[in-house]
């Protein structure tokens, strides 16, 4: 390992994350009540310009009146972008009057490192002000080719950074890329198109102790391609996706979670470990294959993942 270490962000269950429109109450209580980890309700793309100031009112009234947390979901709140004249009002009424209800701020379009330094002075002012006991993390967006070319430099721009979801939809704007559907794959490109975008957001984050999260699937009716998309994320090493639909909570459950002959089989790589640890040996033979202490990483990391979702 290297001498050079950036520790681990908080651990949070992140699977499935529901995207709740703040203009549409109706959905707040199902959203609480249903099986998606985390929750953000969301003050920007979802909501029309002429609702902005009612959608971000709805919103305080969800974070005070729902006990999330007691529900065992993480909740987050999308403000609107450092480009809009209502990103200021969204930090500071939402932080002010629901602070203490709010895990996360999902900051959409990040470009740049002050983007996100320039959030994390205003929660940490309005916290001190407010006397606020909790800690609000961050987590950025990145949805433009300014944020990719930005990534690394992004991931380490506030100690409040947790995680980086890749918004598929506005990259594939901003690079001008002929997409079939939100998330979905152009059979005119030779394999997976976003897969260079999401490898170099996976190593920023696992680099730098962030959790990776992979954004939206448009097609809800078609629970095959979001079944295949979010496979090919897990299989990089992503946490979680976004359910755009209710529907598509229990798919990306499923898919982030570690099947049971995958758990058991980390159990016993780590008490094969153990025991030749005991023995004086560093490396050991099970099922016929050698593990070491990169195997007990890997199983380590399994374990984790289904004792949060025991706990969940």
């Amino acid at each position: 390992m290297s001498h050079t270490r950036h520790p681990n962000a908080r651990r949070r269950l992140q699977r499935s994350e529901l995207a709740v429109p703040g203009s549409n109450p109706s959905l707040f209580d199902k959203a609480a009540a249903s099986d998606a980890d985390y929750v953000f309700l969301d003050l920007e793309d979802a909501v029309a310009p002429g609702d902005k100031e009612e959608a971000r009112t709805n919103v305080i009234d969800a974070l005070g009146d729902i006990d999330w947390r007691e529900r065992g979901k993480t909740v987050s709140v999308r403000i609107n972008g450092i480009d809009t004249h209502y990103m200021y009002r969204d930090v500071v009424d939402v932080v002010e009057k629901a602070g203490g209800h709010l895990d996360t701020i999902l900051i959409p379009k990040v470009g740049v490192p002050a983007d996100v330094y320039l959030v994390d002075a205003m929660v940490t002012q309005i916290e001190t002000a407010m006397g606020l006991d909790g800690r609000i993390g961050l987590e950025a967006l990145i949805e433009t080719t300014l944020g990719m070319a930005n990534v690394e430099a992004i991931a380490i721009s506030s100690n409040r950074l947790e995680a980086m979801h890749f918004g598929v939809a506005d990259y594939a704007a901003s690079c001008r890329a002929r997409t079939m559907v939100i998330g979905g794959l152009n059979p005119d490109y030779p394999g997976d198109q976003w897969h260079s975008a999401l490898s170099r957001i996976l190593v920023a984050c696992r680099a730098y102790g962030l959790r990776p999260i992979d954004g939206p699937f448009g097609d809800f009716n078609d629970p095959d391609g979001y079944l295949l998309g979010a496979r090919r994320v897990a299989a990089l090493g992503y946490e979680g996706k976004w359910a755009i639909h209710p529907s598509q909570i229990a798919l990306a459950n499923d898919v982030f979670s570690p099947p049971p002959d995958e758990i058991e089989r980390a159990r016993r790589i780590l008490g094969a470990l153990d025991e030749a640890a005991a023995d004086g040996r560093g490396a050991a033979q099970l099922d016929g294959r050698m593990i070491d202490a990169a195997s007990a990483r890997m199983a380590e990391n399994i374990v984790a993942t289904a004792e949060a979702i025991g706990q969940r």
